[in-house]
């Protein structure tokens, strides 16, 4: 695999989406190198997760060597951490750039191989819930607010978006239900059919006469 900067930053987005049973954060958004209004740091990977009671939000920061991770030690909003974003943070390195006793506190680390697999080292993902509280950051949610903002000013006319997605919403539920409609027809002319053709059972209660269609077909 080609070691770029950005293909391990398109990488880090990639496992930024990934589920809790993969060791990803599950981020239902995420996004990377995106600058803002704001002055100052530019997560390499951002993302958000947005279910209610497990929010939050996770920024990857991809480093190449070992004199980048250095560099990235001494910015402002690394030698105070509120004033950074990521209420969960990690490195990203190819194998043996870094070590964990190389990290700040409450960092994770992800190595990525030769061939291109990634391999979480530490981080809150590698803890069950319970154990993921000193693994948080405080941070600066307004920067990551106006982050999320830049973002959706980038997509167009939001509310059209989100009018254009609540009405296939409203389309995709009415013929869920109009489907649900069908699948009880459906079982109900399987009920007739099968009596039909087999007097014998005609008064079999309906869990009967389903469950010998079934093994009829």
């Amino acid at each position: 695999m080609d070691m770029t900067h950005q293909s391990l930053c398109k990488l880090a987005v990639k496992w930024l989406q990934r589920a809790p049973s993969a060791k990803g954060p599950a981020c239902q958004v995420a996004f990377s190198e995106t600058k803002c209004a704001w002055d100052g740091e530019i997560p390499d990977a951002i993302g958000f997760r947005t279910v209610m009671g497990d929010e939050g939000s996770c920024v990857v920061e991809v480093k190449i060597s070992r004199a980048d991770f250095l560099a990235d030690r001494n910015k402002p909003h690394r030698q105070v951490s509120a004033s950074g974003m990521g209420l969960y943070r990690y490195y990203m390195t190819p194998e043996g750039v870094i070590s964990a006793s190389d990290l700040q506190e409450g960092w994770g680390l992800i190595e990525v191989s030769p061939r291109g697999v990634l391999t979480v080292l530490r981080g809150h993902v590698c803890e069950k819930r319970a154990g993921q509280v000193p693994w948080r950051h405080e941070r600066t949610v307004e920067r990551e607010w106006l982050l999320l903002a830049t973002m959706l000013s980038r997509v167009g006319d939001v509310e059209r978006l989100h009018s254009e997605l609540k009405k296939e919403r409203n389309e995709r539920a009415k013929l869920a239900r109009s489907n649900d409609v069908l699948r009880r027809e459906n079982r109900e002319l399987d009920d007739l059919l099968f009596r039909a053709r087999n007097p014998e059972v005609s008064n079999a209660p309906k869990v009967a006469i389903r469950r010998q269609v079934k093994q009829a077909a």
